[in-house]
């Protein structure tokens, strides 16, 4: 699809984020979205370290979930993470968003082998309007592996037993259950608007890498699967806004952006919204799709042909655009073709940057580092220099870093858009429209005091 500077309904939604206004009956779901390290003491370099080791390792990881479909996306170092509340009344929880899979689950009483967590286990006996999921229900059914519990078990006769697996191996056992979700933009659950049946997993027995600091008290799917959150809510489309490595502020996550809200809100509007299509895999369907063309550093576009970034007939391959990775990885023969054009334009010596190419800046000295632009079908992410730039100095040496990963051989020619990529970007997930946009935004600044207090039944159409 073609860029528009004014289109009637894209930019209207995402250029009007700033001036939701709470009482209108069609304002979207809306969730707070915070950094997981946000507030801890790490460095620039630090935390970039980290982001690259977790990246490679979770590209490797979408690969090898290919070979099953029940072997959903590992996840993240719990990069962003969603607060809401279940039950009633409700009991706060707070998910990692993943876009790599589909089952929203939390942490739940009796707890035999969970992680610990700052935020009390959910308790479903204290909720009057929890209910447990049987095994012959669709949504049992319709998991990859699941079972019927029996009589003087832990999760209840008949109840929905689920196993879920991501592909570093970790997994959550539990039940399923349907619960009332509260959605609210500030820490005062009980004010917010609430969703009467949202199925979700109480997980009791969660073993991996699960960690407080980093998934919360679960997950929250954002996948296209049906268990999703958005699939679930039923709305058309769902839109984040990334906060910059080092913000500390919250910013929001939408669900179900009515298409005739804003229209008027686009014209005069100067910001350009870039639109590209999905494309499905049918190996992979939770995960979402992009069409790369290719790839431009400085003034040299990399001679990578088109057909090298193409899904495979077998569903390989591809690139997909996800929420949990850290920072973009690309297949290792393109990173090097990457590397070695940023090394031959700046001509600045190298430096040790453990998995990212760094450069010793001389002192006194303001580089210019070449702009790195990503051409998909219909739209090109043009990236500011913050978003493929790390400053840093150490010990009185100044260096830069250029924040794009090398996913290692085994990804072979996948590659996945990460979120230091994303930052201070309004992204668009158009479920009906099958397509993604992007606009520039400062994040931080969206408004979060409004919160909706009406039925949530209110925002959606109908299917």
């Amino acid at each position: 699809m073609a860029e528009l500077h004014k289109p009637a309904l894209l930019l209207a939604l995402l250029a009007a984020l700033l001036a939701i206004s709470c009482s209108d009956a069609t304002a979207p779901v809306r969730m707070q979205l915070t950094r997981a390290d946000a507030g801890r003491s790490l460095t620039r370099r630090e935390l970039l370290q980290r982001m690259a080791l977790h990246s490679k390792a979770r590209a490797a990881r979408f690969y090898r979930s290919g070979s099953s479909a029940s072997a959903q996306v590992v996840p993240g170092k719990g990069e962003y993470r969603v607060k809401l509340a279940v039950g009633t009344p409700p009991q706060p929880v707070e998910l990692e968003l993943n876009t790599g899979s589909d089952l929203i689950w939390t942490q739940c009483q009796p707890c035999p082998s969970c992680f610990q967590q700052e935020l009390p286990y959910f308790h479903p006996s204290r909720s009057s309007t929890f209910s447990p999921l049987r095994c012959g229900s669709p949504a049992c059914q319709g998991l990859q592996f699941s079972s019927c519990g029996t009589q003087n078990s832990l999760w209840g006769n008949q109840s929905c037993v689920y196993t879920y697996s991501y592909g570093d191996k970790s997994v959550t056992t539990g039940f399923l259950g349907v619960d009332k979700f509260t959605f609210a933009g500030a820490a005062a659950h009980a004010t917010g608007h609430g969703v009467s049946r949202v199925t979700f997993g109480c997980g009791i027995f969660n073993t991996g890498i699960f960690r407080s600091d980093a998934t919360g008290t679960g997950l929250a799917g954002f996948g296209r699967g049906p268990l999703s959150l958005p699939s679930q809510l039923k709305v058309d489309n769902f839109s984040y806004c990334f906060t910059s490595l080092t913000g500390s502020k919250p910013s929001p996550v939408l669900l179900g952006l009515p298409a005739n809200l804003y229209r008027s809100s686009a014209h005069g509007h100067s910001a350009v919204v870039k639109t590209t299509p999905f494309i499905h895999n049918h190996a992979n369907p939770t995960y979402y799709y992009l069409s790369l063309k290719g790839i431009t550093v400085g003034s040299t576009r990399l001679p990578v042909p088109e057909s090298t970034f193409a899904l495979t007939k077998n569903g390989t391959g591809g690139a997909l655009i996800d929420s949990g990775t850290s920072i973009t990885t690309l297949p290792t023969h393109i990173y090097r073709l990457l590397r070695d054009t940023f090394v031959s334009q700046l001509k600045l010596r190298t430096t040790d940057g453990g998995e990212l190419l760094c450069f010793v800046v001389p002192k006194g000295a303001k580089p210019r580092v070449p702009k790195l632009m990503f051409h998909f079908e219909g739209a090109t992410l043009d990236l500011p220099r913050e978003n493929y730039v790390l400053d840093y100095e150490e010990k009185g040496r100044r260096a830069i870093c250029i924040v794009i990963g090398d996913g290692g051989e085994l990804i072979q020619n996948m590659t996945v858009i990460g979120n230091y990529q994303q930052q201070n970007m309004h992204i668009l997930y158009d479920l009906d429209g099958n397509k993604l946009s992007f606009v520039p935004a400062h994040c931080d600044r969206v408004n979060l005091s409004c919160i909706v207090k009406r039925p949530v039944h209110g925002v959606f159409r109908n299917k």
